[in-house]
């Protein structure tokens, strides 16, 4: 077996993915193909023994696509804005032509030369002009509609291209007749809904295609997370060089801010880094001699010099791109409802339809009267409504979402959030806030507890150190104004000591306190705050603690109740963490999350993700970080919080804007309630179509039941009515917490 990734041109829309993905797949010697359609390539396992690259090639052309190679690399195409115009200058089109044909029905006044009544042959090609502009703006749909046809993998495209061919084919039918002089045809024009049906078909493509190159955009950031120039040590002097300059072997230097070129080894110094775009983790990681040091992550506070061990392609930024491309590709294909039923039900009704002409010509009835057969049982089996059935409901449900703090990035998340029977929760940053916060205070002095807050945020603020971030967010969330400090010294390694009206405040880890020989008295508080995973600081003056304080990364508002209501819901929820195993079950006690994984790397998140699916599960990931982005990637359904990173955000399917867990619970509910309407438009969508289809053959004429193409049509209408109504509905779910 091998493996190759192919770049793709050609593609716009899921139904071009899906067609040539089922195509390939269908193809001797191919043993798996997946199509990607955000990063424009094919993912193909084949047996070489069979195929070479060269006949790949030839079958996705075939397909109606084009090969461009292995894949590189990835290429963004900005959105182009003769699109845009063309999709605004339709829109104006679609509202012209719908006051034409149906302002008569709720009395618009209607210009005299395009009067129905008054001037039908005028009224007849001015619809016709507009359908004929409309099928040229659909070309798309109707080529990837008969494509997948004659590749017998019939899709939305199919449905779209054989109800819309139907209605022009008739109308222009129509038009003759009307132009002969034969005025009753007026009312068996359809030009309009061949329009329209295209239109709201290019409405949802033009939609989806806004968010196309998201994912790419964010990888392309990942990419650049690494500084473009570094400094390396030649000869004992200092060089500037760029990072194509940077070779195995070369001692690169790291100042304080700056941050790491490559992957290395640490030869000289310690420094704190912030690490969390890798591990997850929020605190910072304090790394010496001989401890590896990662591309992209900030040197905080100290000099070192490292060996670089990894670079360009070898990189950990870059093995993450790599994943995310990867497990993006080996996305299960979702098959659509419409789509499934699609592939039973368009070929019977074209060979009802075919069987129904040529009996009636044996039969010999005039060839004009057997088209009539054939013509009406197409339109009266029109999938118009079918094309509706899904589209609008998503599209109700996605404004619902949107309302609620979802941004579902993909329609079929809304099909599919109510299957998830496991949820895998990253911690910090999903379940916890993912920023140091002041969690627990033991208060010894005679200083009231705000007043001596305020101070040490004072103090603390004049410091880099990510802990004393903590204190500033405290005094800024509470609105405290910062006292003035004098004599302020940051000792690196132990911590900072300030003067505030005068009198000297030390703070700092346990080491300060030796450093000025002052007792620690307090072991049993320190103890306790440090079971609780807190990061302690020290607050004494010159003879004694004056208070310790807990800091911490706190949970999430919510991520409580949410839980508690998963597992009543019976589904299962897993931590899966990259922090430390301690910490990470004292978060799960506390939120009511009985499984935890614990330090894992991000490629081991997705591969944990992985057997999980393997294992028939049907899993969400919520996660926020880098670190998450391979196993977001992975999940059948990727969510991230809004707080977290543009590539977790961009390789998720759902973002939660409001940085709200419970926004999970609403998703899954709106899931359930699309996916029932889904089922119940479909019906609707059948239900008139498939009753008249035997009137339409004739069963019933010797009874004196017939139908003509507009009757047939009204119930193709009044179809596509109800599954329009059906789907607004969807606006009136109201409890969703």
């Amino acid at each position: 077996m091998k493996k190759i990734i192919l770049s793709i041109d050609g593609m716009t829309c899921s139904a071009c993915s899906n067609g040539l993905e089922k195509y390939l797949n269908k193809q001797n010697g191919i043993i798996e193909a997946n199509v990607n359609l955000v990063m424009a390539n094919a993912t193909i396992i084949y047996d070489e023994n069979i195929l070479e690259k060269n006949k790949i090639d030839e079958y996705v052309k075939q397909a109606g696509f084009k090969s461009l190679g292995e894949f590189k690399e990835i290429n963004i195409q900005n959105k182009n804005k003769k699109e845009k115009t063309k999709f605004i200058i339709f829109t104006f089109l679609a509202i012209i032509l719908m006051y034409i044909s149906m302002g008569h029905m709720i009395n618009l006044p209607i210009v005299n030369f395009l009067n129905m009544k008054n001037n039908p042959i005028n009224y007849t090609i001015c619809l016709f002009l507009f359908a004929v502009v409309f099928i040229i703006y659909g070309y798309d749909i109707l080529k990837n509609g008969y494509k997948n046809l004659i590749h017998k993998t019939p899709n939305m495209d199919t449905l779209v291209g054989i109800g819309v061919l139907s209605s022009f084919l008739y109308s222009i039918y129509s038009m003759i007749m009307i132009l002969n002089g034969n005025l009753e045809y007026i009312h068996n024009l359809y030009f309009e809904s061949t329009a329209i049906v295209i239109y709201f078909i290019k409405l949802g493509r033009y939609l989806d295609g806004i968010s196309t190159d998201k994912t790419k955009e964010a990888i392309q950031k990942l990419v650049k997370m690494t500084p473009n120039q570094a400094t390396i040590k030649v000869d004992g002097k200092e060089k500037q060089v760029t990072l194509d300059e940077i070779h195995k072997g070369n001692i690169v230097i790291s100042k304080p801010g700056e941050k790491i070129a490559v992957d290395g080894e640490i030869l000289v110094g310690t420094a704190h880094f912030d690490e969390s775009f890798i591990t997850g983790e929020s605190k910072p990681s304090n790394k010496v001699k001989g401890d590896k040091v990662i591309a992209g992550s900030i040197n905080y506070d100290g000099y070192i010099e490292y060996k670089a061990e990894r670079i360009g392609k070898e990189s950990t930024i870059s093995e993450i791109v790599r994943l995310v491309v990867e497990a993006s590709n080996t996305k299960a294909p979702i098959a659509k409802i419409a789509d499934t039923v699609s592939g039973y039900f368009v070929p019977t009704v074209i060979l009802i339809a075919i069987l129904t002409f040529i009996i009636y010509l044996i039969m010999g009835y005039e060839f004009s009267s057997s088209l009539v057969r054939f013509v009406t049982i197409l339109v009266v089996a029109c999938p118009c409504s079918l094309g509706l059935a899904t589209p609008l409901a998503i599209v109700v449900s996605e404004g619902l979402c949107a309302s609620n703090g979802i941004l579902v990035k993909k329609s079929e998340i809304l099909e599919n959030a109510q299957k998830v029977d496991t949820i895998v929760f990253d911690k910090t940053g999903t379940l916890t806030y993912g920023t140091l916060k002041i969690s627990e205070i033991k208060n010894y002095s005679n200083i009231e507890t705000n007043k001596l807050l305020q101070i040490i945020g004072s103090i603390e603020s004049k410091s880099t150190h990510p802990i004393g971030k903590a204190f500033e967010l405290y005094l800024e969330e509470n609105n405290i104004k910062k006292l003035e400090v004098s004599e302020f010294e940051n000792l690196s390694g132990f911590g900072v000591v300030g003067k505030v009206n005068n009198e000297e405040y030390i703070l700092g880890n346990l080491k300060i306190l030796k450093k000025y020989d002052i007792d620690n008295i307090y072991g049993k508080d320190e103890e306790e705050l440090t079971k609780m995973g807190n990061s302690i600081i020290y607050v004494a003056n010159a003879n004694k603690i004056l208070a310790l304080i807990g800091v911490n990364d706190i949970v999430r508002e919510n991520a409580v109740k949410v839980i508690e209501e998963l597992n009543k819901r019976k589904i299962e929820t897993i931590m899966l963490t990259g922090d430390n195993k301690e910490t990470a079950e004292k978060i799960a006690k506390k939120i009511g999350i009985s499984k935890v994984i614990s330090n894992v790397l991000p490629s081991e998140k997705a591969k944990m993700i992985k057997e999980l699916k393997e294992k028939n599960k049907y899993v969400m990931m919520c996660g926020d970080g880098i670190n998450d982005s391979p196993a977001l990637a992975s999940a059948d359904i990727g969510v991230s919080v809004n707080s977290g990173t543009d590539i977790a955000m961009d390789s998720s399917d759902v973002i939660l804007t409001k940085n709200d867990l419970i926004s999970i619970l609403k998703l899954i509910k709106i899931s359930k309630k699309t996916i029932r309407n889904i089922k119940q438009n479909l019906f609707w969508a059948f239900f008139y179509n498939c009753l008249m289809i035997p009137i339409a053959i004739g069963i019933l004429t010797p009874f004196g039941i017939s139908i003509n193409p507009m009757l047939a049509s009204l119930a193709m209408v009044f179809s596509s009515i109800t599954v329009i109504l059906n789907a607004i509905r969807l606006k009136n779910i109201k409890k969703l917490d």
